[in-house]
């Protein structure tokens, strides 16, 4: 009978007495290097965690220019009702003079 086995068949599931060219030591197979996988999934996984507060953050800055210009509204027309007040102040004023000279 031959005892040798396979690969998926061994002839015995004992390590120590099988065929070495069937088991190769763990010396031969490299080691994976995962730092740099971990590394980025810890900050893909930050990012994740850091959307919420950027989304907020950006809806926050869109308010404060939304503010800004609707004040700057307001005040272009405050501006405007004063011109016109100023020029209405100024006709009287205008006509105020111009009945004084007549009389």
């Amino acid at each position: 009978m031959n005892t040798t086995g396979t690969i998926d068949r061994p002839a015995t599931h004992d390590p120590m007495k099988q065929v070495p060219t069937m088991t190769p030591p763990v010396s031969d197979t490299p080691a994976r290097d995962t730092s740099g996988a971990t590394e980025s999934r810890q900050n893909r996984t930050l990012e994740m965690h850091l959307i919420p507060e950027a989304l907020a953050r950006a809806h926050m800055q869109e308010r404060m220019h939304e503010a800004e210009s609707q004040r700057s509204a307001v005040r272009l027309a405050a501006a405007r009702r004063m011109q016109r007040r100023a020029e209405r102040a100024s006709l009287r004023a205008r006509r105020a003079l111009a009945m004084a000279v007549m009389q």
